[in-house]
């Protein structure tokens, strides 16, 4: 409820207001600057202290009686008028006016009792009006302490009306008092609600308050944010309305916290997190939903978290809308879809790379006779057919996700526990072997970020990790197939390069050796593609460069990677449904894909090249597929 103000303000112990009824007036005289003060009777013989006066109120009116300041008494025994003026001034230097019967207005009095043409008690009270015109002013501004600011203004609003109620300041400094007061009043009845969560927006309680205080005084700071807290309140009962997901009455609260303020910026920052609440609550039931889909009984609760997200969401959501998709895809398809982003979540709580479903066709794997560049080892070509798709990593396994790995399985890959691996050496332009390089380390042995590619790692660590993901996630994870990563490599096409037969890499299409790379100190490549730079000398952290139509970045560039075959000098007599083509205990494995430091007939979609299973490199690294 607003504060009731008829009677509070005017009983105040800082008012003397014209609304409020007078006692009836004390004698006074007429000093010689034609104001009045009270009678020299009264100012001698007044009591030790008059303070602010009283109030009595009678009956159901409340009628009020407010006495006006009278002067405390001055003790003249055996004290001249020099005497008296002199301790006014040093009352007055040390700002003492009125306090007591040695403060200085009372002292000047005195002296004009004896002799009311006093030139010096007529000047020393006139600048004594004036410091306390100045005081009264600055105490009704000052945002600290304002009941004991009001207080003290008020008392000083009396002393002042009695030296000069006519005076037109004064009566302007007394409207100031009592609207300040009132302003106080309702700021405070505003807390009060505020505290007991009557916030108002019914048009009663807090809100209405603070804008009484604010017709009082459009500018007052506490009102506005007060009026600021009471927005607060409603949006935060809008923000646990959502996190209830009930966005209806969220947005009928935020609504009315909209009429608050004008133009408040605070709306808008709590629509979005209002939104991005929605949006959290629609992932949580999309990828509910996607994990239902996975079992063989999940179809039912996967249509109820459906109908839930479809309760709560804007229409046209677009993780809503993937969620009813994947229902339709499962009921009629299964669980997934070509070009299906996804990502399995992990025991400890993580998740697993994103993984990208490639659709199932065919294609012409290896290279023609005619291929430039090409070797025996690449032929000949042959057709091969997916009867089904699978996911691939989106991107190259990063040393983050390796990171993961290696402390949740406590392992020791190759490099680490070997001491040394092959990296670039900027000095000599060259590969070379150094102690205490691992899979922590860049493509010149210093250390990598988080999201670069994981190097130095041979094939029997990849295959661990794709064991440790395969455990954490349920799913079969393992190293693609050499006829799975040229599929994927191609992505549909049949040229030369990955990009088709172009003899220069399109802008931004991969880390290949361009003639504009330039190394940290000024080296470029002796055989690379002319026109082309990519802005990288080593690896770049993964998918900084397109992905291909599968939607597969760094396939045939940045590192060649681990696959599962085993090395065969030719495809004579390879399968033609796209496994791998292993043998138990072999030691000669397969790389594919071009790198960063690999000559331009080593990035052709057909190239691939041997590599013993204990090698670890910086231009080695590797990338997982999974089944569906």
């Amino acid at each position: 409820m607003r504060f009731p103000l008829s009677s509070v303000l005017c009983i105040s112990v800082a008012m003397a207001m014209a609304g409020c009824t007078p006692s009836p007036p004390a004698s006074t005289q007429r000093t010689a600057d034609g104001e009045t003060r009270p009678s020299a009777d009264r100012a001698v013989e007044a009591g030790p202290l008059a303070g602010p006066g009283s109030v009595t109120i009678a009956g159901d009116d409340a009628v009020e009686d407010v006495q006006q300041w009278t002067p405390p008494r001055v003790d003249r025994q055996g004290r001249s008028q020099v005497q008296l003026r002199r301790a006014a001034e040093q009352a007055f230097a040390a700002g003492r006016l009125y306090e007591d019967a040695d403060a200085a207005i009372p002292l000047w009095l005195a002296v004009q009792e004896e002799d009311p043409d006093d030139r010096q008690a007529r000047l020393g009270l006139q600048r004594a009006r004036q410091r306390l015109q100045q005081q009264a002013d600055a105490l009704l501004v000052r945002p600290e302490k304002q009941r004991e600011a009001l207080a003290e203004a008020g008392r000083q609003a009396l002393v002042l009306l009695s030296l000069a109620p006519k005076d037109d300041a004064v009566r302007a400094l007394q409207g100031r008092v009592e609207r300040a007061q009132r302003v106080v009043a309702y700021n405070r009845a505003g807390e009060d609600d505020l505290r007991a969560d009557r916030i108002g927006e019914d048009g009663d309680g807090a809100i209405g308050n603070f804008r009484e205080a604010l017709a009082l005084d459009e500018h007052n700071r506490r009102a506005r944010q007060g009026l600021a807290a009471a927005e607060s309140g409603l949006i935060r009962r809008a923000e646990d309305a959502a996190r209830a997901r009930d966005f209806a009455s969220a947005g009928a609260w935020l609504a009315e916290a909209s009429k608050v303020r004008d133009s408040s910026p605070t709306i808008a920052d709590a629509f979005e997190r209002i939104e991005q609440i929605r949006a959290a609550a629609l992932v949580q039931l999309r990828d509910g939903g996607l994990r239902d889909l996975t079992t063989p009984q999940g179809l039912k609760p996967a249509r109820e978290k459906l109908a839930e997200a479809l309760r709560i969401a804007l229409p046209g959501d677009p993780v809503v809308a993937q969620l009813r998709e994947r229902i339709d895809l499962a009921t009629h398809y299964g669980s997934f879809r070509p070009g299906q982003v996804f990502s399995d979540a992990l025991r400890d709580g993580g998740r697993g790379p994103q993984m990208v479903v490639v659709p199932h066709g065919g294609f012409q794997m290896g290279a023609g006779d005619a291929e430039p560049g090409s070797s025996d080892a690449e032929r000949p070509s042959h057709y091969v057919r997916f009867d089904r798709g699978f996911a691939m990593a989106i991107t190259e396994v990063t040393v983050g996700d390796f990171e993961r790995y290696v402390k949740a399985a406590n392992a020791r890959p190759r490099a680490t526990r070997r001491g040394h691996s092959v990296v670039y050496d900027e000095r000599s332009g060259n590969f070379i072997r150094r102690s205490g390089v691992d899979w922590r380390s860049g493509y010149d042995g210093g250390r990598a970020l988080g999201n670069s590619p994981v190097m130095h790692v041979s094939v029997r660590d990849a295959e661990n990790y794709a064991a440790w993901l395969s455990e954490q996630t349920g799913r079969s994870y393992r190293l693609p197939s050499e006829a799975e990563f040229e599929y994927a490599l191609r992505a549909g096409s049949s040229g030369r390069y990955p990009w088709g037969d172009a003899g220069t890499p399109p802008p931004g299409s991969g880390n290949f050796t361009g003639s504009k790379d330039v190394s940290p100190s000024g080296r470029h490549w002796h055989n690379a593609f002319i026109g082309y730079g990519d802005g990288w000398w080593g690896p770049a952290p993964v998918a900084s460069f397109q992905a291909n139509a599968f939607g597969l970045h760094d396939m045939g560039g940045n590192l060649s990677e681990w696959v599962a075959d085993c090395w065969h000098a030719s495809y004579r007599r390879a399968p033609s449904d796209g496994v791998a083509w292993f043998n138990p205990g072999c030691r000669a494995r397969v790389i594919r894909g071009g790198n960063w430091a690999n000559a331009p007939e080593q990035t052709r979609a057909a190239w691939r090249q041997s590599q013993d299973s204990d090698t670890t490199s910086a231009r080695i690294g590797f990338r997982l597929v999974r089944g569906i």
